[in-house]
């Protein structure tokens, strides 16, 4: 039997402050990227749930989801022959404080502030082609409530 195809789900934070966008910068296979605060899910959490958890390991901030801004597919072609579809869970919410005592995710080099121009400026250094998508997104008003992801209770068992 062949094997069965699966794409990676990730989670993603579109974190705005000011008209700036919080973005991380981060060691990736093709060099220095910039990505959303974003990661992959884990075993027994919900989405929700791995998007705090991502935030905080990559930025040190807290996060707290408070909306979808849409769920994203995208594949990429490795230069290592890898071939890599993503499903992508964008949520917005609200930024808390940053936790000091806190080292930076490993592979996370610092995070920026970078304004909307700035963030289409630099788009040969992002991570996907959805960095900039979830923002624009985000800009143009997509919210969804966070109840339209279902988790069962044997998530978490």
């Amino acid at each position: 039997m062949p094997t069965r195809w699966k794409p990676n789900v990730t989670v993603a934070a579109v974190i705005e402050q000011g008209g700036r966008f919080l973005l991380v910068e981060e060691h990736a296979a093709d060099g220095l990227r910039l990505n959303n605060p974003a990661g992959h899910l884990d075993r027994g959490e919900t989405p929700v749930q791995a998007c705090r958890r991502e935030t905080l390991e990559e930025t040190t901030y807290a996060f707290e989801p408070s909306a979808l801004v849409g769920i994203y597919q995208s594949r990429q072609h490795k230069s290592d022959g890898s071939d890599i579809t993503y499903m992508r869970f964008a949520f917005c919410g609200d930024l808390g404080a940053a936790d000091s005592s806190r080292a930076l995710d490993h592979g996370i080099v610092r995070t920026l502030w970078l304004t909307l121009d700035e963030v289409r400026a630099s788009v040969a250094r992002h991570r996907s082609p959805m960095v900039l998508k979830c923002i624009e997104d985000y800009l143009a008003g997509r919210r969804y409530p966070l109840d339209l992801v279902v988790s069962d209770a044997s998530v978490g068992t």
